[in-house]
C-alpha cells in the first residue's frame, strides 16, 4: 500500500558543489530525491517493459508521468477511483508529471492556441478537448502527484523572434495563473519552464520573470526540439546559471549519457527522456564504451556481456549473443532485458555523478566517463 505524504513539498537543500556540478536533495511528499537524477518516463502510468518493483531495484527514485496522455486514456476518474496515480500505478516513490504542453502543441494542425488556453484535438479519436493553466494544475494535483510542471509554450526550432516572444509571454501568464489556481501546495510542487528558444535575452527574461514566482523548481524547456546539440548544451547551461541557486533545475527531454554529463556540467540537477527504453525496444544498447545495435551479424556468436562495465542483472546472466538472438526471434524478453539494462546505465552515472560531486571529483571523473563513451564532441564543447 502507497504510504502517505511524510512532509511538505518541494524543499530543495544543496549539499555541494564541483565546478558547474551540483549535488542537492530535493524533499518531496513521497521521499527525498538525490540530485543530479535521472528520472525514468512512464508516459502512460508505466515505464514500458519493467515493472515498479524492477525500477526500485534499478534504484529509480522518482519516475513522470504525462498529463496529456493520461487526461485522453484512462482520464483521471478511473486513476482516482484506485486512489491516486500512486496506487494506480503500484508505485511508492514520488511522481513527476509534464504538463503535456508539449504533446499538445506537437499536434500542429490539430490544436489552436489563445490566451486563456489551447484547444486540440485527440491523436486517439480525434475528441476535442481544452487544455488551460488552471485545469493541468487540477488535474495533476487530483492524481497526487509530487511535482506538476505549469503549461507553458514549447516552440520548434528554429523559430522566428516573434513566435518566440508569443510564447515567453504567454508561459508567463500560464504560469502566474498556475501558481494562484494551486490547492495542494503541501503535497504537490509546482515547477514552471523557462522559455525562449535560442535568444538569450527571451531566456534571461523568461528566466528572471519565472523566478520572481518563487515557485519550488523550475524546469529549462524548448530544447532539444531541432537545434544542435552544441546549442543545447550553451542554451542549457546559461539558463540554468540564471535560475535561483537554491532551487532545483530540471532539463527537460534530455537523456544519453554524454548528454546527461554535460547538463550536470552546466549546473543541471533533474533530467528524463525516453531514449533508454527506445532504444532497448529497438536493440540499442546503451554502453560506458558507446551504443551497439545488438541486431547486426557480428553479435550472434558474441559471448561478452552487454557491457563489459555494467553490474546489472542482464550484463550479469545474459551474453551479447543471447540478446541478439532474442530480438532477431521477435521475442519480447528482448525489449524488456534491454530496457533494463539501459536503464541501469543512465541509474549508475548519475549515482556515480553524485559521488564525484560530493568527493570533490567531479571533473576528474566526467573527463573519465567521456573518453571511455568516446565522444569527441563532448570534451570539444566542455572548452568552449
Amino acid at each position: 500500500m502507497a504510504h502517505e505524504p511524510q512532509q511538505a513539498a518541494g524543499s530543495f537543500t544543496l549539499r555541494a558543489r564541483d565546478g558547474g556540478a551540483r549535488r542537492g536533495t530535493l524533499r518531496l511528499a513521497h521521499g527525498c530525491v538525490e540530485t543530479p537524477v535521472f528520472m525514468p518516463v512512464g508516459t502512460a502510468a508505466t515505464v514500458k517493459g519493467l515493472t515498479p518493483a524492477q525500477l526500485e531495484g534499478l534504484g529509480a527514485q522518482i519516475v513522470l508521468a504525462n498529463t496529456y496522455h493520461l487526461s485522453m486514456r484512462p482520464g483521471l476518474e478511473p486513476i482516482v477511483d484506485c486512489g491516486g496515480l500512486h496506487r494506480f500505478m503500484g508505485w511508492q516513490r514520488p511522481i513527476l508529471t509534464d504538463s503535456g504542453g508539449f504533446q499538445v502543441f506537437s499536434l500542429e494542425g490539430r490544436r489552436k492556441l489563445d490566451d486563456e488556453g489551447v484547444v486540440f484535438h485527440s491523436h486517439i479519436d480525434g475528441s476535442r478537448h481544452r487544455f488551460t493553466p488552471e485545469g493541468v494544475v487540477a488535474f495533476q494535483e487530483a492524481l497526487g502527484v509530487d511535482v506538476a510542471m505549469v503549461l507553458d509554450v514549447c516552440v520548434r526550432l528554429p523559430a522566428k523572434r516573434a513566435e518566440l516572444e508569443r510564447a515567453l509571454t504567454l508561459t508567463t501568464a500560464w504560469a502566474r495563473r498556475s501558481l494562484e489556481s494551486r490547492r495542494c501546495p503541501a503535497a504537490t510542487a509546482l515547477f514552471a519552464i523557462v522559455q525562449g528558444g535560442l535568444e538569450r535575452d527571451l531566456r534571461a527574461q523568461s528566466a528572471r520573470e519565472l523566478a520572481a514566482l518563487d515557485l519550488p523548481g523550475y524546469g529549462i524547456g524548448g530544447l532539444s526540439v531541432g537545434e544542435t546539440r552544441a546549442e543545447m548544451f550553451e542554451l542549457a547551461r546559461y539558463t540554468a546559471a540564471l535560475l535561483p541557486e537554491a532551487k532545483p533545475r530540471y532539463l527537460m527531454g534530455v537523456g544519453t549519457v554524454v548528454d546527461v554529463i554535460l547538463a550536470i556540467e552546466g549546473g543541471i540537477d533533474m533530467f528524463d527522456c525516453v531514449y533508454p527504453t527506445r532504444c532497448g525496444r529497438n536493440a540499442r544498447a546503451i554502453t560506458r564504451s558507446g551504443e551497439l545495435n545488438l541486431r547486426m551479424a557480428r553479435f550472434k556468436r558474441d559471448t561478452a556481456p552487454v557491457d563489459q562495465r555494467c553490474g546489472c542483472y542482464v550484463c550479469a546472466n545474459f551474453s551479447r549473443a543471447y540478446l541478439s538472438h532474442l530480438f532477431r526471434a521477435g521475442e519480447m524478453l528482448a525489449a524488456v532485458l534491454l530496457s533494463y539494462h539501459n536503464l541501469a546505465v543512465l541509474l549508475d552515472l548519475t549515482a556515480e555523478a553524485r559521488d564525484a560531486i560530493e568527493r570533490g571529483a567531479w571533473e576528474a571523473w566526467r573527463d573519465e566517463a567521456l573518453r571511455t563513451f568516446g565522444d569527441e564532441q563532448a570534451a570539444a564543447l566542455l572548452s568552449r
